[in-house]
């Protein structure tokens, strides 16, 4: 167990540029105390993980916000319907939504070493209570272990990594990450998701000022 925050941050072995630790610390401590416990309850994970083949990090990191975050939506939190928060920003309020949830497994995926294009976070209609149910607008976090491979799929409504084939209640709309934007989970890019989805724009600054080197 690490005892103090720069011990965890110095026990993380990552990939190059995945991350600032100097800025990552900072920016915890300036959030206060729930921001610093909360980064380092992620950073042992991180550690552990990082020498893990890539679908022991998925679980892990899956599994730690999963457990650790409570599920409330934006307007309750942020008093906005619609808010993309930073990592820091939910470990702080140990509460987020969807996209929250998919963002911060994102960028720790990112620091543990998985690459960019492995990663899509990828916006669904989710089918609720079954075939009949109702379907709402959901975000989920997809790893393709390599192009054209099934991925596997990261989310805090169904907790346990599966396959694409067993989450028939999601029905991808589009997909994006730190490089590209795509209509459902094609190959076809469709554009700069940078330039095109703002809230996304935002949130790579504010995770870049929190550390993180999308």
């Amino acid at each position: 167990m690490c005892l103090g925050l720069t011990a965890c941050l110095l026990a993380v072995t990552t990939a190059p540029l995945a991350w600032d630790a100097d800025r990552m610390s900072l920016a915890a401590q300036i959030r206060g105390p729930r921001a610093v416990a909360g980064l380092k309850a992620l950073l042992p994970v991180l550690s552990t993980t990082a020498s893990a083949d890539e679908i022991a990090r998925l679980h892990s990191i899956n599994e730690l916000f999963n457990r650790r975050i409570l599920f409330r939506d934006d307007i309750e939190i942020w008093g906005q319907a619609d808010y993309w928060a930073s990592p820091l920003e939910m470990l702080d309020k140990g509460e987020g939504d969807c996209e929250d949830f998919a963002i911060a497994k994102y960028f720790s995926l990112l620091v543990s070493g998985v690459t960019a294009p492995k990663l899509r976070l990828v916006y669904v209609r989710a089918q609720l209570g079954g075939p009949e149910g109702p379907t709402q607008a959901h975000m989920v976090l997809a790893y393709h272990a390599q192009p054209g491979a099934e991925p596997l799929i990261l989310d805090n409504l169904i907790t346990e990594v599966r396959p694409a084939s067993r989450r028939p209640d999601l029905s991808p709309v589009f997909s994006f990450n730190g490089e590209g934007l795509w209509q459902g989970t094609g190959s076809q890019n469709s554009g700069d998701p940078v330039a095109r989805l703002s809230r996304w724009r935002d949130v790579l600054a504010k995770a870049r000022a929190e550390g993180f080197q999308p």
